[in-house]
């Protein structure tokens, strides 16, 4: 990882360029200049919600101690820990500081512990419940840097977009969805509406793909028309090659930010990739860290990145601010902030 760039990430971290304490802009760094131009934050009480909607998981983490054996026993560490890419987005974004209601859906028997979790990492939940299924459970695997999942959605599975209130997107700066959302509905359509409601209600809609291998099955060019004209976007490179065909990271970002207003292809260190249509593609370095495991860094990084974007419009500061989220979520285990 790349030398560390800034302090450990608070929720009090100014963040806002208009301040008068922040330095002036630096013609010579390629993120100064990529906000440069830019309207600063506006005057009076703007909208500082986030509303968030997917998939809130139980992770079970499986790092071998020992090289993987077939058809006996292997040593390894175990984590049981709360998920779903959507809920840790949403955990993270409180643990900042931020104003962030999630919507999602669990098992009858875990809405109550699912709700709390939430509520410790300062989001509001906003749990449906299912009677008839459980939880969903992912089981992650880790070797290194690098994780595989093996997903049962669960009671996610029949979480409704149509059941996201209008009132609630009126308060929102942002909508934050995942692309779980999309590949395992029946049809695209309802958040197809969501998206249109919050953009008719004056919010912002971000959008995480989520998994390249879903994306695959579902197929390309449909995943892309769900989510058209998302305003930001959060890809990892495997899914940014996936949606384009492309190899270059520069090229990939490029590609996508002619479809969706700010692109950030989050790499495997927590650094990103940054494209906005019309502007120079800038690398955004990443922050040094103790790596426990790679879970949840993207989702990290996302919180971190809206979290500052909701109030500045500045894309370069957020993307910063989202690289040092991610170095937060390497440092622990699992994909949530520590309680």
């Amino acid at each position: 990882m790349s030398p560390d760039h800034s302090d450990p990430l608070t929720p009090s971290d100014p963040v806002a360029p208009s301040d008068p304490a922040a330095p002036a802009v630096d013609p010579t760094d390629p993120i100064d200049v990529l906000d440069a131009g830019d309207l600063a934050r506006s005057a009076g009480e703007p909208r500082t919600r986030v509303v968030v909607f997917g998939d809130v998981l139980d992770d079970v983490i499986v790092t071998a101690a020992t090289p993987a054996a077939t058809g006996t026993d292997t040593e390894a560490l175990i984590r049981h820990r709360a998920g779903g890419a959507a809920a840790n987005t949403a955990a993270w974004l409180g643990s900042l500081g931020g104003e962030v209601d999630f919507v999602g859906r669990v098992g009858v028997s875990d809405r109550h512990r699912h709700a709390q979790l939430l509520a410790d990492a300062g989001v509001l939940p906003r749990l449906s419940y299912d009677a008839h299924d459980s939880t969903g459970t992912v089981v992650i695997t880790v070797e290194g840097e690098v994780s595989s999942m093996f997903t049962d959605r669960g009671a996610s599975a029949a979480l409704d977009p149509d059941d996201v209130p209008d009132e609630l997107l009126e308060s929102a700066a942002v909508l934050h969805v995942t692309g779980y959302s999309v590949v395992h509905s029946r049809t695209p359509v309802p958040l197809r509406r969501l998206m249109t409601r919050a953009r008719e209600a004056g919010a912002a809609v971000s959008v995480d793909p989520g998994s390249s291998g879903f994306i695959g099955r579902f197929g390309v060019a449909a995943f892309l028309d769900a989510i058209d004209g998302a305003d930001l976007f959060f890809a990892s490179p495997a899914e940014g090659r996936l949606l384009t065909g492309l190899d270059d990271e520069h090229g990939i970002a490029t590609a996508l930010a002619e479809r969706f207003g700010v692109v950030c292809l989050v790499q495997d260190d927590g650094g990103a990739v940054l494209a906005r249509h019309g502007r120079s593609v800038v690398d955004v370095p990443s922050v040094t860290t103790r790596v426990v495991d790679p879970v949840g860094v993207g989702d990290a990084f996302a919180a971190g990145f809206i979290d500052s974007w909701r109030t500045t419009r500045k894309p370069g500061v957020a993307a910063r601010r989202g690289a040092r989220a991610a170095a937060r979520a390497f440092a622990v285990a699992g994909g949530r902030p520590p309680a």
